[in-house]
C-alpha cells in the first residue's frame, strides 16, 4: 500500500496561510490538502490518495449516520530549530487507532501506512505549521464505517481520513482551569468504549460539559460508574495530581482500568516525570482523597494533559459537595516544569533521549 499524491493545484497564497496561522486557535483553518484510504471486507485496504481538501459525499443511509461507527486520534507536528518537522510518538497514535479500530469492529490500519499517510500530509502541507513555542500543526486521522444500508452489524466498508489544522494553544497555559467534578453522568463503564478514541463517547460527554459551564466551570471531571467515588479523567484529558513540594513530590495519575483513554501525553508525562527525578504512581484516587488531600495541602498541585491542550493546570474544582481550591489556584512549579520540559522535547530544545520525535522534512 502506498500514498499517490494528486495535491491541491490551487493552494492558498502565502499571505493568506500567514493570516490564518496568525489568528491562532484550535480547528479554525484547514491545510491545503487530506488523505482519503477505502477499505471493504472483500478487497482489504485500497492505497491511499492525497488530494485537495474538501467535501465528500456519502449516502444518508451510510452506516455512521445511523449507528456511530467510527473513531479518530490526535497528534501533532512541530517545527524543530533547524527549520525540519517532526512528528511526535506517531507509531503511538498509531497502535492506538489500530487498537480503537478493533473496538468499534472496524478495520485495523497497519501501522506503517497509517505513519507514512501522516508523513505525506505534513510533507506536502508542512508550511502550514506554525513556528512559535506551544504552536504546532494538529493532525486528525478519522475512519468511518461506509457500508450503505440499515442492517445493525459491522460495516463491510470503510473510509480513512486525513486532515490537518494549525493550532495555537488549546488552553491558556499561565491561566489554571476550573473544573466541575460530575456525580449525575459517567463517560464510561466497564466492558465499554472508554479505552477507544470514538467519537460516541464524547457525544456523550457534552451534556455535562454543557452542566459544567453553567456552574462557571471550564471542564467536567469523570468518575467511575459503579461507585461514583473514583476519579477518571477530565473531559477528554488524563488527569495528574502532585503530592508535596519539591524534589520529594510524587506525581500520581488515575490508573487504566479499561474505562480510560490510554493517553499518549500521560504516558509521556510518566516518563518526563521519572527524567525530571520525581517519583511517579499509577493508582485510583477517590473523590474524597481530591477533597482531603487540597484542604490538608497535601495534595499541592493538579494538572490535565492531552494532545491538543498539553498540560493545563486546574486551580479549583466544583461539586454538589462544594469547592475545592488547589494551592493559590494558579499553575503550580511542578506542572510547569514538566510543560516545559515536555514541549521542549517536542519542539527540539531539550534532548530527546527516548526518540520520540520522528522527522519528516
Amino acid at each position: 500500500m502506498k500514498v499517490n499524491l494528486t495535491p491541491n493545484p490551487s493552494p492558498v497564497s502565502d499571505a493568506d496561510r500567514t493570516a490564518k496561522i496568525a489568528e491562532g486557535g484550535f480547528g479554525k483553518h484547514y491545510t491545503d490538502n487530506m488523505v482519503i484510504a477505502n477499505w471493504s471486507e472483500a478487497d482489504g485496504w485500497s492505497d491511499a490518495t492525497l488530494q485537495a481538501y474538501g467535501p465528500i459525499t456519502l449516502d444518508p443511509a451510510t452506516a455512521v449516520f445511523h449507528y456511530g461507527q467510527e473513531i479518530f486520534e490526535g497528534m501533532k507536528a512541530y517545527t524543530q530549530p533547524d527549520g525540519s518537522i517532526s512528528l511526535f510518538r506517531p507509531e503511538a497514535n498509531a497502535a492506538r487507532f489500530a487498537r480503537s479500530a478493533a473496538r468499534l469492529a472496524l478495520p485495523e490500519m497497519p501501522i506503517d501506512f497509517f505513519v507514512d499517510t501522516v508523513k505525506e500530509l505534513v510533507k506536502q502541507d508542512r508550511k502550514w505549521t506554525p513556528t512559535q513555542v506551544g504552536e504546532s500543526l494538529y493532525i486528525r486521522p478519522f475512519m468511518i464505517a461506509t457500508e450503505v444500508g440499515l442492517g445493525v452489524r459491522p460495516s463491510n466498508k470503510a473510509m480513512y481520513l486525513l486532515i490537518a489544522t494549525p493550532a495555537s494553544a488549546y488552553f491558556n497555559a499561565s491561566k489554571a482551569v476550573t473544573v466541575w467534578i460530575s456525580t449525575e453522568f459517567v463517560r464510561a463503564a466497564p466492558g465499554g468504549t472508554g479505552e477507544a478514541k470514538c467519537g460516541g463517547n464524547y457525544a456523550a460527554s457534552l451534556v455535562a460539559q454543557k452542566q459544567a459551564a453553567t456552574q462557571g466551570c471550564d471542564q467536567v471531571v469523570w468518575l467511575d460508574a459503579n461507585e461514583r467515588k473514583w476519579v477518571e479523567e477530565m473531559g477528554g484529558m488524563n488527569l495528574y495530581f502532585i503530592k508535596g513540594v519539591g524534589k520529594e513530590a510524587t506525581v500520581i495519575t488515575p490508573k487504566l482500568t479499561g474505562t480510560l483513554l490510554p493517553g499518549i501525553t500521560r504516558d509521556s508525562i510518566l516518563t518526563v516525570a521519572k527524567d525530571l527525578g520525581y517519583k511517579v504512581e499509577e493508582t485510583m484516587l477517590s473523590i474524597d482523597d481530591w477533597r482531603e488531600g487540597v484542604a490538608s495541602g497535601e495534595i499541592t498541585e493538579i494538572f490535565a494533559c492531552g494532545t491538543a491542550a498539553v498540560i493545563t493546570a486546574v486551580g479549583a474544582a466544583k461539586s454538589v459537595h462544594g469547592t475545592w481550591p488547589t494551592g493559590n489556584g494558579e499553575p503550580g512549579p511542578i506542572t510547569m516544569e514538566i510543560r516545559n520540559h515536555l514541549l521542549g522535547i517536542q519542539h527540539g530544545t531539550v534532548a530527546d533521549k527516548h526518540g520520540w520525535n520522528v522527522k519528516v522534512c
